[in-house]
Parts: C-alpha cells; sequence; structure tokens
C-alpha cells in the first residue's frame, strides 16, 4: 500500500516558513519521498501499519493550511500515469520490495 500525501501550507511570514519546513522534515524523516512539490508517498507493508501510521501522523500536523491524504495498492499507484517529465532517481529506486540492490 502507498500513502499520498498532499499539502498546501501558508508560507507568508518567517514562522509559517518554519512551519513548513518542520512538517516537510517531519514527511522526510519518517520515509516519505517527494513525487513532486507539496505530495509526497510513502509505502507500507499492510493496511494495519497504514492506519496506525496515519494516527501517529494526526499528532504532527500543522494547525493552518490544507493536508489530504488518499491510500491506494501498488497495483493502482503503478497505473498512475506521468504526463510530463518522468519518475525521480527515488522513486526508481524505491520501491515495494524491501531489498534494494545499488
Amino acid at each position: 500500500m502507498r500513502l499520498l500525501l498532499f499539502f498546501d501550507l501558508p508560507m507568508n511570514t518567517k514562522e509559517e516558513r518554519r512551519i513548513y519546513s518542520k512538517f516537510r522534515k517531519y514527511l522526510i524523516n519518517n520515509g516519505f519521498t517527494m513525487l513532486q512539490f507539496s505530495v509526497y508517498a510513502k509505502i507500507f507493508p499492510n493496511r494495519t501499519s497504514l492506519f496506525q501510521y496515519i494516527d501517529g501522523l494526526k499528532r504532527n500536523l500543522p494547525v493552518k493550511g490544507s493536508i489530504r491524504i488518499m491510500a491506494v495498492t501498488e497495483k493502482q499507484y503503478e497505473k498512475m500515469l506521468i504526463l510530463v517529465g518522468g519518475k525521480t532517481i527515488q522513486e526508481e529506486t524505491i520501491t515495494e520490495d524491501p531489498m534494494v540492490i545499488l
């Protein structure tokens, strides 16, 4: 399963930029990879671990802004069409397979 997270946070003041940076670092430190600006994805082995993670995520959300999540299966994720551009190196490397050969 993959959890897709979409967010738009205000960045008008220095404090809002600090909150944005803190949230983005939280996502990266917790295994999310950036698909596009403000769109991140994380792989989970099953629904149980996904829902447990969502509970923890809810405790680390900024107060202002818009944050949405969507869980998709690997099969659904693989059917995503890239209309312009291509997969990033991270997307090519990080897969559902727990063993990565570099």
